[in-house]
């Protein structure tokens, strides 16, 4: 992996190859990656991995026409080549009306933002081994765990940097770590099995691994002997551990090219009263430690906090640079790149503003419900809202849990489902998209 000074000559030496192969414009990513992660068994080494990557790929502009290109080869005469070929496929390109960089006059000036991303410190090989060892043991000792799936310790760091031909150059680096457990409970064909984890930029934000262990076994074992729910309307309230998938389907929708393909169910409704007016959706890229946080986004502009949802309504879609053009807008800041082609776009710290009731409270007057801790299945139409999930939880009767309950399915529409959505009060910060116990009344279940 290359140092950060390094990766930010590569980037720009290539785009001022590819300016001197004859393109009009460019920009250039490099991203890098080196982890390792150990996992355990009932107490026996059971993996050791251990994996390095680095690649840069190019994009061009001639015109109108566009073409991108990548390479893990970062010599120079790869470089020169990968010059070449990018041109010669951008001029056999087809025009696009909405191809090319990003706005020069909003390009990132000045220093980028410090967001301690990067953590000093290395974990060897051996005290990931015995991360993972106590994780696995805390779990295993729970009453009721009968085996376990294994649990895993992860450390990393990454590299990305951004140079364009028409004035940006940036890079940032980040540091990874994480633990893990998934174990089973009870015998034969009544076996249930949970996990937990944690990840972060920093080992030390991570909780210890009698915690996450500990966490692991007892959801394992209090999903034992589940039952079954009849098929009718239900309230339902999501545990954080799902809830925040509710806020990445709206996410998904808010992106500016689904709304120029006319493909998004938020088609029409910027600035619709979507939700209750005291839902407030935040987008932090500045958050100190964040999982997503990110100094400037995958064209060069800055990132900024910003709601997504103000009064329960959005404020406006998420742009890359092509998807604004075609909208008519300016980009939003929410580009982001992979290992080549086009940007797309991303979000960053995500969290839904905590309510003022507990959970407890949330459910007090919920006669009979259901409290979803697991969600499987991908059943989600982001054309038309249409929501249909299968699901495993716990049944709440007369406003307190009351037992697991399994195999059944819940089906709405987002649209129906987030006028309906009431928060409660325990916002927990560590996940990407941080979202509190979530109620929605109205949704049907698909039991017996």
């Amino acid at each position: 992996m290359l140092s950060l000074e390094a990766a930010q000559e590569r980037a720009l030496a290539l785009v001022e190859r590819a300016r001197k192969a004859g393109a009009d414009a460019g920009d250039a990513v490099y991203s890098a990656e080196a982890s390792e992660s150990i996992q355990v068994r009932l107490g026996k080494l059971e993996d050791v991995e251990r994996s390095e990557s680095e690649h840069i790929s190019l994009r061009v502009f001639i015109g109108q026409r566009s073409a991108s290109i990548g390479s893990s080869d970062l010599g120079d005469a790869a470089l020169d080549e990968l010059a070449r070929r990018a041109v010669d496929m951008a001029r056999a390109a087809p025009e696009d009306a909405f191809a090319g960089l990003a706005p020069q006059d909003m390009l990132l000036r000045g220093p980028a933002p410090a967001l301690d991303l990067e953590d000093p410190a290395e974990p060897s090989p051996q005290a990931l081994r015995a991360l993972a060892e106590a994780t696995e043991d805390a779990a295993r000792a729970v009453a009721g765990v009968t085996n376990s799936e294994g649990a895993g310790a992860s450390s990393g760091r990454g590299l990305f940097a951004l140079a364009t031909s028409h004035g940006f150059a940036g890079v940032y680096g980040s540091t990874s770590h994480g633990l893990s457990a998934s174990v089973v409970a009870g015998e034969g064909a009544g076996m249930q099995r949970d996990y937990a984890w944690r990840s972060a930029h920093h080992a030390e934000d991570i909780p210890a691994p009698a915690e996450i262990g500990r966490q692991a076994g007892e959801r394992a074992v209090a999903r034992l002997n589940p039952g079954r729910l009849k098929s009718g309307p239900l309230p339902v309230v999501f545990d954080p551990r799902v809830a925040g998938t509710l806020i990445g389907h709206l996410i998904g929708a808010m992106a500016g090219s689904g709304i120029a393909r006319r493909s998004s169910f938020l088609l029409g409704k910027l600035g619709a009263q979507l939700f209750d007016s005291a839902i407030v959706i935040h987008d932090d890229p500045h958050r100190q430690r964040g999982l997503r946080s990110r100094p400037f986004d995958g064209e060069g502009l800055p990132t900024a906090p910003r709601d997504l949802v103000a009064g329960g309504r959005v404020t406006g879609w998420l742009m890359e640079s092509a998807s604004a053009r075609q909208l008519g807008e300016r980009p939003s800041g929410h580009a982001s790149r992979g290992h080549g082609g086009a940007p797309g776009v991303s979000v960053s710290n995500v969290h839904l503003a905590a309510g003022s009731a507990t959970p407890a409270e949330l459910m007090a007057d919920i006669a009979d419900g259901v409290y979803v801790t697991e969600l499987i299945g991908h059943g989600v139409n982001g054309v038309t809202g249409d929501y249909s999930r299968g699901a495993s939880g716990y049944r709440i009767v007369g406003g307190e849990l009351a037992g697991p309950v399994a195999e059944f399915t819940i089906a709405g529409n987002l649209i129906d489902m987030f006028a309906a959505m009431t928060p409660a009060n325990d916002l927990e910060w560590y996940r990407a998209i941080n979202v509190p116990t979530v109620r929605v009344d109205g949704m049907t279940i698909a039991g017996d």
